[in-house]
């Protein structure tokens, strides 16, 4: 049974490029998008990539600065600098304070 509708298919013609597969009284211009539904599509895309750009810039921010709060913002040379020498703890070189700073809290 469903190879006689694939047959069917198959052998029926396909509407042409003129206006046979129309109802009388319809113009091809009345039933295609024409330009502005073609404007409207292509400001659409745009709109969408635009957001896109726009939300990954956002997202790369909000992990940036999260990265940076949880202390593992990249290093720079001076902490590098500070970490190499001897004498000198590397909590205190990554804090930017030195061997006298003490304060308040800290022993």
């Amino acid at each position: 049974m469903a190879a006689a509708g694939l047959y069917a298919l198959a052998t029926s013609p396909a509407p042409g490029p003129g206006n046979e597969g129309l109802r009388p009284g319809l113009d091809a211009d009345q039933v295609t998008p024409g330009f502005l539904g073609f404007a409207m599509t292509a400001f659409m895309v745009t709109a969408v990539v635009l957001l896109m750009v726009s939300m990954t810039r956002r997202i790369r921010r909000v992990r940036y600065r999260a990265q940076f709060e949880q202390g593992s913002e990249p290093v720079s040379e001076e902490t590098d600098d500070a970490r190499s020498q001897p004498g000198v703890n590397k909590t205190e070189a990554t804090n930017g304070s030195g061997p006298g700073d003490e304060g308040p809290g800290r022993a």
